[in-house]
């Protein structure tokens, strides 16, 4: 955290990204550098250790949405996207995608969780998919789209999630279905 962040409150009062069902998409501008931390535990608050001793480590990114809860006083939109495990590998294949160095501020990231996987035992929760899309910051000033070879096939219906303005099968508006390309901040899902 830099000096700041600490002064004016930091990430911190931005809500987490919730993915509640396949198909959700959270997503738009960065508004703050992205930050390195350790994992904790949900329950305990403590820090997450691999086996071998290495910290589970994950990013934390904060992006500007449409979404706004009514149970969160004065909410903004702004959501706190924590990237790890397979959100962490569909978000750099994306970086990589749009000739990315890293993500970065004025840049625009559209996460989109697509299904889960069968739990690796008892007891365990089904590991979350997602997809990612990345424009970065140069691209998006000028307006520039990301190259891209074809549209991403439509999800199935899902509630509509800050960055999926759609919400339906139908092509996104924003996207030439035709060549792919994408308009404005609309990500290509």
């Amino acid at each position: 955290m830099d000096a700041n962040s600490f002064l004016m409150g930091g990430a911190s009062g931005a809500p987490t990204a919730k993915f509640p069902t396949p198909g959700t998409v959270i997503g738009g501008r960065i508004t703050e550098p992205p930050k390195l931390e350790q994992q904790r535990d949900i329950k305990s608050g403590e820090k997450k250790f691999w086996k071998d001793g290495d910290p589970m480590m994950q990013v934390v990114v904060t992006v500007q949405t449409d979404l706004r809860d009514p149970a969160i006083e004065d909410d903004d939109g702004k959501r706190r996207l924590f990237i790890k495990g397979q959100m962490k590998n569909a978000v750099s294949d994306a970086v990589r995608e749009a000739n990315g160095r890293g993500l970065e501020v004025g840049g625009t990231l559209h996460v989109r969780f697509t299904h889960e996987l069968p739990p690796s035992g008892p007891g365990m929760s089904p590991p979350k998919q997602y997809e990612a899309r990345y424009v970065p910051a140069a691209n998006t000033a000028l307006g520039v789209t990301q190259p891209s070879a074809a549209p991403a096939p439509a999800p199935a219906p899902a509630p509509a999630q800050g960055g999926d303005p759609w919400g339906t099968n139908a092509a996104p508006t924003g996207v030439n279905t035709v060549t792919g390309e994408i308009k404005g901040d609309e990500p290509p899902f």
